[in-house]
């Protein structure tokens, strides 16, 4: 067992981190690094959906703004306006489904959990909305923290650190102290690969991934199609899914409880062959 003890209260149903979970990524951007503006029709939407539950997804995050390498921020109306009718249509039709949020905007994580969804990201640990950890506190639902050096737009110039796993964990500390002091529960970490930090520190943080498990917090891994893998390799995002498939196994070993990925179904292979590795 990875978190014996850990559930997640997802607006009344708890989800066990007994055994790693997938989150499966909706981006509902023009301007994602991989899949912008692919999801635009309401059918397209819904299949996609359908077909990551089906293949095992048991959260879907649903975004509205690109937080790659040089994307700009985007205020809330308009995140709103692109995430709230996919939003209502998920939960219509997939009833079920635990949806999260990726946002940095308190008024976007409150207008959407009031539509049913139960988790909020921020990519930015409540940097740009300083009304964030109370709206998280008030609402009662799990916060997803990540670590990001700097911003969307200028967060790959040189990113340095002393030493980037111990600069991370200090940061977590900092904020789980913060989240707590305000009455955060369920609180997940993210080390956020690939936002602040140069080719080698990434591979760096993930062969040190386990040393957050001493805060007792969940992890949560975004390694899928990411530059730290074909920028490597020497391709491109779409050939980036074996390599996403080795990294994931890695994680899953350092202690990873969610996977958040663009490619539900290899990521559930990887789970079943780690636990297999794990209980032989």
């Amino acid at each position: 067992m990875l978190f014996p003890e850990i559930t997640l209260n997802c607006g009344g149903r708890l989800l066990s981190l007994e055994n790693p979970l997938v989150m499966g990524i909706l981006n509902l951007t023009p301007d994602s690094f991989y899949d912008g503006g692919k999801f635009k029709r309401e059918s397209d939407i819904l299949h996609q959906v359908e077909k990551m539950l089906l293949e095992g997804a048991t959260i879907i995050d649903v975004g509205g703004m690109s937080s790659r390498p040089g994307a700009k921020l985007t205020d809330p109306a308009e995140e709103l306006n692109r995430i709230r009718k996919p939003i209502q249509l998920i939960l219509k039709k997939f009833p079920d489904t635990v949806l999260s949020v990726d946002t940095i905007h308190s008024k976007v994580a409150r207008e959407m959990v009031l539509e049913g969804a139960s988790i909020i990201n921020d990519i930015s640990a409540g940097k740009y909305d300083p009304k964030m950890y109370q709206t998280i506190a008030e609402l009662g639902v799990p916060y997803i923290l990540m670590h990001m050096k700097g911003n969307p737009e200028d967060m790959q110039h040189q990113p340095t650190y002393e030493e980037v796993t111990l600069e991370i964990l200090d940061f977590f500390i900092r904020q789980v102290g913060k989240l707590r002091a305000v009455g955060v529960k369920d609180i997940i970490l993210d080390p956020g690969f690939g936002f602040g930090k140069s080719l080698d520190q990434n591979y760096h943080l993930l062969n040190n991934l386990h040393t957050f498990k001493i805060l007792d917090c969940p992890l949560m891994t975004g390694l899928s199609r990411k530059s730290m893998i074909y920028k490597y390799l020497g391709t491109g995002p779409a050939e980036a899914l074996n390599g996403t498939t080795a990294l994931h196994m890695i994680a899953l070993q350092q202690g990873a409880g969610i996977l958040r990925v663009h490619d539900v179904k290899p990521a559930m292979e990887t789970i079943k062959l780690f636990l297999k590795l794990k209980n032989i």
